[in-house]
């Protein structure tokens, strides 16, 4: 409060200066504000257009022609105001597939969602040949047709299939993020015009991302002077960028599908020809595998009894202030109620030094729950609680406090990340508060002592996969 009172009260254009931090952090994104006008310039590309130009070349381009690829979806975009009657995704599909279709190199599209245009076009031609040149012998090229007619559309745009965020709030400043993630998915069917079979049927998907960061300041830093500042910025990922990725995965996936099945062919058999479909093929195999957010249907990472070992360090809080960290280790087992809920025991060794006080070693165990959070998932949050004591093992007493066992109740958490089939990485943060405040020998204010530190480790999980929900 000291510090607060002389840096705002004593010296108010200090106020001004914090403004100025303030804003210059918080305004990254206004850099990119359009404060002069912009030139016209070519449309933004996608990070699969890469992929689809550096395919090997086709034998022959295929013939294709695109009648219709319409939005099925049916959806108008969300108003707070009202009804919108604006679409919620792009009603041009077709020309974003004939553009992809046109620039892979595979595919010759020949036009027909105006068709009657162009043939009256051709009849004006003919027309006006007939009366200037006068005959009526007026002979045009015949139009081009398709071997393979492309049909399909956009079939679904959810939104809201994440939402989410954090903010903190303290002293009059604030800051917070928010995040949502909507979904677009279309088909894309092959169909041979000479019999009218199905050739081939492409499914494909993309997310859109949403964000919003926000930051604010509400401050009365002297008498009848207020101070207040705010930034953010929010960040929406083009919904027409999105339908373009999505199509250009599906014209991809098509190419590569159509070579398996051999209704069209590389123009050269290579290694590199070869590493595009095992790539694919392999792409194709994990997507069976896994559900609309990524996570594996049968997993099989973890099962139902686990052991591990994590080294430690950790540090001692009471009412002496000088403690350093020094290191430790902890074994643990655990068995699985569920696939997320797991009894856990642990046994233990650690060092507490308190600088020029004392140096206690003290062997303990405890025995808790623990929640995974995403138990299906290669990365998963967990918390958990136990209750165990510390033990003795130099026969002076744990710590200062003459007891030969002192009882403590343990809060942790940490992250699980899963590095190989049934072996995780474990980073762990701990609180181990006792339940008598002697320690340290010395019963002095509100809370007892405690400890508390952070391990790292490995745990295996053993047996077949568990079963349980």
């Amino acid at each position: 409060m000291t510090v607060y009172k002389f840096l705002f009260q004593k010296t108010p254009h200090f106020s001004i200066l914090l403004l100025l931090v303030f804003l210059g952090v918080g305004c990254s994104p206004y850099y990119y504000q359009p404060f002069q006008e912009r030139k016209a310039q070519l449309g933004p590309e996608t990070p699969m257009k890469s992929e689809l130009l550096e395919l090997p070349p086709p034998q022959d381009p295929i013939y294709v022609a695109v009648y219709k690829f319409r939005d099925q979806t049916g959806q108008y975009k969300e108003s707070n105001v009202g009804a919108s009657w604006s679409t919620a995704v792009t009603q041009g599909a077709t020309n974003i597939l004939i553009r992809a279709l046109e620039e892979s190199g595979w595919f010759v599209p020949i036009e027909r969602e105006n068709i009657s245009n162009l043939l009256n076009e051709r009849k004006i031609i003919r027309s006006s040949r007939e009366q200037y040149e006068g005959t009526t012998d007026i002979l045009l090229p015949p139009l081009l047709f398709a071997g393979v007619l492309l049909e399909g559309g956009i079939i679904s745009y959810e939104t809201n299939i994440y939402t989410g965020g954090a903010g903190v709030r303290y002293f009059g400043a604030d800051a917070s993020a928010r995040y949502r993630e909507d979904r677009v998915s279309i088909y894309l069917r092959a169909v041979s015009t000479n019999n009218g079979k199905i050739l081939k049927t492409i499914y494909t998907t993309k997310s859109i991302l949403s964000q919003e960061v926000s930051a604010g300041f509400f401050r009365y830093v002297k008498f009848k002077r207020l101070l207040e500042a705010e930034t953010g910025y929010t960040y929406s990922e083009p919904t027409e960028m999105a339908i373009t990725e999505a199509v250009e995965k599906a014209v991809y996936s098509m190419i590569i599908e159509g070579v398996e099945d051999q209704l069209w062919n590389f123009r050269d058999t290579t290694e590199v020809t070869q590493k595009v479909i095992a790539d694919y093929n392999e792409e194709k195999k994990q997507n069976i595998q896994t559900d609309y957010i990524g996570r594996m249907y049968d997993s099989n990472l973890r099962s139902n009894f686990f052991v591990g070992g994590l080294g430690t360090l950790q540090t001692y809080e009471g009412d002496y202030s000088s403690s350093p960290f020094t290191p430790g280790f902890r074994g643990e087992f655990g068995f699985g109620f569920t696939k997320s809920l797991f009894l856990k025991g642990a046994i233990g060794f650690q060092q507490i030094e308190v600088t020029d006080i004392f140096r206690s070693a003290d062997a303990y165990s405890d025995v808790g729950l623990t929640y995974l959070a995403n138990s299906d998932g290669k990365i998963s949050p967990y918390l958990g609680v136990s209750g165990g004591s510390f033990f003795d093992l130099q026969g002076e007493g744990v710590g200062l406090s003459g007891r030969s066992w002192l009882p403590y109740v343990r809060y942790n958490g940490g992250v699980e990340f899963m590095v190989s089939n049934k072996t995780a990485l474990v980073v762990d943060g701990f609180l181990n508060q006792m339940l008598y405040d002697s320690f340290d020998e010395v019963s002095s204010g509100t809370f007892n002592d405690l400890v508390w530190g952070f391990g790292v480790g490995l745990k295996f999980y053993l047996g077949n996969q568990s079963s349980n929900e």
